[in-house]
Parts: structure tokens; C-alpha cells; sequence
């Protein structure tokens, strides 16, 4: 089954573009992921299982990194990037 996740990363430190940054670079490096990124969020596509671990990695390396950071997602299963992309390109 595949998964759409949109997620918001929202650091509470003064350098938060660089802790956005390295996030997204950790989603980036996952060979199994397709990654599409806007001014407000990340969407994340992919195998269910495949993506909620390696976002779930990425989270905690995060966390691990700057410890108050704060994450909204949103979870569709299907693969939205099939039905919409030619909409949103």
C-alpha cells in the first residue's frame, strides 16, 4: 500500500532554517522516498511501511539534534502524487 505524508517542521530555535534544511536532506538521501517540497510543508511518497520509518529516522535524528521541535503531519493513504501532480506542477 502506498502513503502520502505532508509534514511541517516547525524548530524552536533561532536557527531553524538550518535544522528545516537538514531534515529535509535526511528525507532526501532515502533512495525509496519521493520527496516534493513547498513554502510551507514536505510531502513524502512512497510504500506505507517504507516512508513512516524513514520519516520516523528523520524525526528523531531531528529531535536528537534540537530538542524542541515540534512536527505536524498529515497521513492519506494512496499515493497522491499519482492522482494530482499534473494539477500542482
Amino acid at each position: 500500500m502506498n502513503v502520502s505524508v505532508d509534514i511541517s517542521l516547525y524548530p524552536l530555535t533561532e536557527d531553524f532554517l538550518t535544522v528545516v534544511d537538514d531534515f529535509i536532506q535526511r528525507l532526501r538521501q532515502e533512495p525509496d522516498l519521493t520527496i516534493k517540497v513547498n513554502d510551507l510543508s514536505t510531502q513524502v511518497f512512497g510504500d506505507y511501511a517504507t516512508v513512516l520509518n524513514k520519516v520516523n529516522a528523520a524525526m528523531q535524528a531531528t529531535h536528537k539534534q534540537t530538542p524542541k521541535a515540534a512536527f505536524i503531519m498529515k497521513v492519506l493513504n494512496g499515493h497522491l502524487l499519482d492522482a494530482h501532480s499534473d494539477k500542482y506542477a
